[in-house]
């Protein structure tokens, strides 16, 4: 039940709560116990490794399986189960119908779970012909999915659901080895899945963490402080799945908008923007107070900085809560030129910073932005707003254009390391333009990356949100990660 409490309003009163956290915290979300009692188990099996009890490697997947040959079957008969939304609703309800309990593995609300479903169903048949890309995508996959107490038992009942749900959504031109193909398919991921996760029997599933300071920067727009209840392993410019115990097992990706900071405070900040009403995101914007309870998922994301760019010169472009991870990446080369937090002292070359916003309201950490610009003399900051050109609209990428010219015609940046983040239509015309005038496209790191899980044209207008990252960068990472394999339990 969510408590009636009030911001944290002094200093003292954040103190306080921070030293005893709310009854909303991660122990009370569903199945808490469940997964102590998993994190046990965990312990007892890496024990029994370490001990060199445990099994000898299984050999690589991909070298068994024939998936281009069941790729042809499969598509040969596609048009009896596509769109999926039949497929899938027809999936959900047989499993829950014959396993009760497995209901409080998913999130109450079913929409974005069936949308994610879908997007990984098209991915596994696009690219049965690469075995060894999709063994690779599916034990990340199950690395990540530790978090939400996935066991191989639970697979197996997804498989029955399955094979129920073909038959029921196909009809009567249903055959019998079509429906292996499906089997085959979804046990090659599955393997891969179970090999991620027992690869990362050594780490945590998840990490519980206090928020220690909530600042509503906007209506619709929140920067959170939490500190982790135990070490949390990350890289400037990467980001994090974040669960809200206000909705249980519904995870979201959020980047991390600060450096990593030394032990004991070890805190993590993220950039949070509503996207709409009753999602993750509005609880954790208008219902999360200092001194509840997070779980964050293992940190993700190459578009980070590497020992032997320290010295180079940086393109750096942010639009939006695209700022979060440019802001971590610059506090990281601050820290880096400064030698500070036990960091050994580095040159550094100048940082090119443009900042693009509808609006001078959109420059939610101006303040942040302004002392940086104050304390480097080798960083150059650019502010590109457009509230005297764009239309009023409810689009968050509208409005970008404008940033993407401002950095194409500034200046020479063929021989700079860039980085962009921020809404997919800004992201996509700022790569465009800047590849256009000469960079290399691998001296571009950027989110949004594609979604691998899209659909091919035309085929998946019916099952979801439409075309991939059609919002962009949202809260602050790219909606292909959002809406990808990476977020709640789909296969």
């Amino acid at each position: 039940m969510q408590q009636s409490r009030q911001p944290v309003r002094s200093a003292s009163s954040a103190s306080s709560a921070s030293s005893a956290p709310s009854g909303r915290s991660a122990a009370s979300t569903v199945g808490g116990e469940y997964h102590a009692l998993l994190a046990r188990h965990d312990a007892m099996r890496l024990r029994r490794r370490i001990l060199g009890q445990g099994r000898a490697p299984a050999p690589e997947t991909a070298v068994l399986y024939d998936g281009a040959a069941d790729q042809r079957l499969i598509t040969q008969y596609l048009d009896l189960v596509t769109p999926f939304a039949d497929l899938i609703a027809h999936l959900y309800d047989e499993m829950f119908a014959r396993w009760p309990y497995l209901r409080s593995l998913f999130p109450a609300s079913m929409d974005f779970q069936r949308a994610h479903l879908a997007r990984a169903f098209w991915y596994l048949i696009e690219n049965l012909h690469r075995p060894d890309e999709v063994a690779a995508s599916f034990r990340q996959l199950g690395h990540d999915h530790r978090k939400l107490g996935v066991r191989p038992a639970h697979y197996e009942a997804f498989e029955a659901a399955l094979c129920a749900a073909l038959r029921r959504t196909a009809g009567p031109r249903w055959a019998e080895a079509v429906e292996q193909a499906w089997v085959r398919m979804l046990r090659f991921a599955v393997v891969s899945m179970v090999e991620g996760a027992d690869a990362a029997l050594a780490e945590p599933p998840c990490w519980q963490g206090t928020v220690t300071a909530h600042e509503r920067r906007r209506p619709d727009l929140a920067v959170l402080r939490v500190r982790p209840h135990e070490p949390y392993p990350y890289r400037a410019g990467q980001f994090a799945a974040v669960e809200s115990p206000l909705m249980p097992q519904a995870w979201r990706h959020y980047s991390l908008a600060s450096a990593p900071a030394p032990e004991p405070d070890g805190e993590v900040a993220f950039h949070i923007r509503r996207t709409g009403p009753g999602g993750v995101s509005d609880a954790l914007v208008r219902d999360t107070w200092v001194g509840d309870v997070l779980r964050l998922g293992p940190a993700h994301g190459t578009m980070t900085l590497g020992d032997e760019d320290r010295s180079r010169d940086l393109l750096m472009v942010a639009g939006g809560t695209g700022w979060a991870p440019i802001k971590a990446l610059l506090e990281e080369w601050a820290g880096r030129r400064r030698g500070t937090g036990g960091l050994p002292q580095r040159p550094a070359g100048r940082v090119h910073l443009f900042v693009g916003a509808r609006s001078r309201a959109d420059l939610y950490d101006a303040a942040a932005l302004d002392r940086l610009a104050a304390r480097h003399d080798r960083l150059r900051v650019v502010r590109v707003l457009d509230e005297d050109a764009v239309p009023e609209t409810d689009d968050p990428s509208a409005g970008y254009g404008p940033l993407a010219e401002a950095v194409a015609r500034d200046g020479q940046w063929s021989h700079h390391l860039a980085f962009v983040s921020g809404p997919a239509a800004m992201v996509g015309a700022t790569v465009a333009r800047l590849t256009a005038t000469g960079i290399p496209a691998d001296h571009i790191r950027h989110d949004p990356v594609p979604d691998p899980l899209t659909p091919p044209t035309g085929c998946g207008k019916a099952d979801g949100p439409g075309p991939v990252c059609v919002e962009g960068l949202v809260d602050g990472v790219p909606l292909g990660l959002k809406g990808g394999l990476k977020c709640g339990w789909e296969v």
